[in-house]
């Protein structure tokens, strides 16, 4: 059984930095990408970003690139979100997702298979 626990979110001012951190247990986490969704009120969740088993390979969404870093520690099976420059727009609550498969960056919502319970992060003007 796949496990992911979120934690670092909370209310920032715009241009302020949070980081979140995505703790995974239940299955040999150095060997699968993990993703970063996000969803705000009353929309559907979208892709963040993404980060292939050994790290060497990332993808993001167009509308956080170059202010958001997807990293991980495989030694810890923990996977970051540093979240700069945020924007009132970056409100959502944001979820870790560990695929099903061994994509190497995968992007959409059916590829991930577990999703941990989601840490809201505010952003106020």
């Amino acid at each position: 059984q796949v496990q992911l626990i979120e934690s670092g979110g909370g209310l920032v001012q715009a241009g302020a930095s949070l980081r979140l951190s995505c703790a995974a247990s239940g299955r040999t986490f150095s060997r699968y990408a993990m993703g970063w969704f996000r969803q705000a009120p009353g929309k559907e969740r979208e892709f963040v970003a993404s980060i292939s088993w050994s790290g060497a390979s990332t993808d993001y969404a167009d509308s956080v690139k170059g202010r958001f870093t997807i990293s991980r520690d495989n030694a810890k099976n923990t996977v970051y979100l540093q979240m700069n420059s945020l924007k009132p727009e970056d409100t959502a609550v944001y979820y870790c997702a560990a695929p099903w498969g061994l994509t190497p960056t995968p992007r959409q919502k059916y590829e991930y298979g577990y999703w941990g319970q989601g840490t809201q992060v505010t952003v106020s003007s």
